[in-house]
């Protein structure tokens, strides 16, 4: 996890009131859609006090209110705020906080200090000290007195130390924290369904595509343009209790239709299927099309 004041390549005054900082930390957002709150996982790009910019794995539509629960800090109390989306571009969408609180701002800015003093160490000390030993050699100075002293020494070699702490200490948080995403984005499609998840019962497809409550399109695929694969891929889907996907079987077509399938249809959200008035797991087929 990094955090470093951003620029992006614009080389006129900035018209931000308060500095940006790239910070990759996991978040949710929690959309109402019909009356049923929707949440979706993501990834911050960058935050201030005022706003965020994330990677989600839904869309979301500018000028929709959310709910947004940032973990800033492993173990430590995630961030909950609400935020209005302000854009999108596909995936990644710019949100600016509502009513955040002074202590909120707090956090944020302290929190922003803190990554960024152990991703940058003070270096001024030691950038000092090596324009100091450049001009004795120039000058061909070995008076004592002009020497590193043994202190100087000791300091120079606690940065040193320092350093490599925080070097270690931010790629095991970034690989901790990259490992999670990987487990997020493989999604529900790898998991094997358990002995309690077994399905109860096979839906028609009419009748779970009335259930659908979140839909992700597939894309279709790059690789795949240029030999104008086309065709109807269909997929056999299990879905838990609480309306997700749990698994998802690809019944025909080429591996990379099917593959663009299966990763848009992880996201899909469904309402229960409910058997007496009881949830319960259920199978049923789902068919996309595509076309080049």
């Amino acid at each position: 996890m990094a955090v470093t004041a951003q620029a992006l390549g614009w080389d006129k005054p900035s018209r931000r009131r308060v500095p940006r900082y790239q910070a990759q930390v996991p978040l949710d957002v929690t959309v109402l859609r019909s009356g049923i709150p929707d949440t979706v996982p993501g990834r911050a790009v960058n935050l201030c006090e005022r706003g965020i910019a994330a990677i989600l794995a839904g869309e979301l539509t500018p000028g929709e209110t959310v709910g947004m629960e940032i973990r800033m800090e492993e173990g430590a109390e995630p961030l909950r705020t609400r935020a209005l989306v302000r854009h999108r571009d596909r995936l990644c969408c710019g949100m600016e906080f509502l009513g955040l609180s002074n202590e909120q701002q707090a956090a944020i800015r302290d929190w922003a200090v803190q990554i960024k003093a152990l991703a940058e160490p003070a270096a001024t000390t030691t950038a000092t000290e090596i324009f100091e030993e450049r001009e004795s050699g120039v000058r061909g100075d070995s008076h004592p007195s002009r020497q590193r002293s043994p202190v100087r020494r000791r300091r120079g070699r606690g940065w040193i130390a320092a350093l490599i702490a925080a070097t270690v200490l931010l790629a095991v948080l970034w690989w901790r924290w990259n490992r999670g995403w990987e487990e997020l984005e493989s999604g529900l499609t790898g998991r094997p369904t358990t002995s309690g998840e077994q399905p109860k019962a096979h839906v028609p497809p009419e009748e779970m595509e009335r259930l659908l409550i979140h839909r992700v399109e597939p894309r279709y695929p790059e690789t795949a343009r240029g030999t104008g694969l086309q065709g109807v891929i269909a997929l056999d889907v299990v879905v838990g209790r609480d309306g997700s996907v749990l698994a998802i079987k690809p019944l025909n077509g080429p591996d990379v239709l099917a593959r663009s399938a299966m990763d848009a249809l992880r996201w899909w959200k469904f309402e229960p299927y409910k058997e007496n008035g009881q949830p319960i797991v259920v199978e049923t087929t789902v068919a996309v099309e595509f076309k080049p």
